[in-house]
């Protein structure tokens, strides 16, 4: 009976061997690629409706602290240009800066569970940073092959309620541990979406996937942010992360 489970194992493609990483391990070497000390860069962010209409946002993305503190201007559409919009704490505290009334409003603790400009990302999806950590237990369950490429699978499980989802799964490249595929499921565990990371490159010592495609299983949308450019070769003036600078 144990050859016969060891042979569905290896067939299965998730047989674990002594040496491999622990999911902690794993994760905590995600979290150290994926947040740089510091960024800038432009980005595109293009929402797909359920019509298969599109809207396409243009802004200039700050990032600091490991993802700690982020701060976002837009550039286009009109409609949206000059807008702006500050995340600390890794999302826990949001305020969002409108041009056209030319006020600063600080949005609630449970904003950062709301789409982010009606995309499929959420504002905890845009700054989650470190909370992986402190919100989910990281639980290894094999390797397996996507997209014919050689995965850790990483099943992050919620430590509690409060957490938007109750686990996501992390499909791990084992050559260098850049999650290539993140699953996503709600507190009531539906799968409910799904990020796609491509076109990964090598930007200054840094992986960087410059297309980031995350799609809703529920309601058949998605939204794709890619990269124009990027640098993490570069600092920020002291108090560059506040209210005052949203209005500049």
């Amino acid at each position: 009976m144990k050859r016969l489970a060891l042979l569905l194992s290896i067939l299965s493609g998730t047989l674990l061997i002594a040496g491999d990483p622990s999911g902690s391990e794993i994760l905590d070497k995600i979290i150290d690629l994926m947040n740089p000390e510091n960024a800038k860069g432009v980005m595109e962010q293009t929402i797909v409706t359920t019509s298969g209409d599109t809207r396409t946002f243009k802004y200039d993305m700050y990032m600091t602290n490991r993802g700690e503190k982020s701060l976002m201007r837009y550039l286009s559409p009109s409609r949206v240009k000059g807008n702006a919009l500050l995340m600390t704490d890794f999302s826990d505290n949001i305020w969002m800066y409108n041009r056209r009334t030319g006020r600063v409003r600080k949005l609630a603790s449970h904003a950062k569970k709301q789409k982010f400009e009606g995309s499929d990302f959420t504002y905890e999806d845009m700054g989650s940073g470190d909370s992986w950590k402190t919100d989910f237990n990281p639980v290894l369950k094999g390797i397996e092959k996507v997209d014919k490429v050689h995965c850790f699978k990483l099943e992050l499980q919620a430590k509690s309620e409060d957490v938007s989802y109750s686990k996501m799964i992390c499909w791990v490249r084992v050559g260098d541990f850049f999650p290539i595929q993140i699953d996503y499921y709600d507190e009531k565990n539906v799968f409910t979406k799904t990020l796609f990371l491509q076109d990964i490159r090598t930007i200054e010592g840094v992986l960087t996937p410059m297309k980031m495609v995350m799609r809703n299983n529920l309601d058949r949308t998605e939204t794709v942010m890619e990269y124009v450019n990027i640098t993490y070769d570069v600092e920020f003036d002291k108090g560059f992360f506040s209210e005052r600078n949203l209005k500049k």
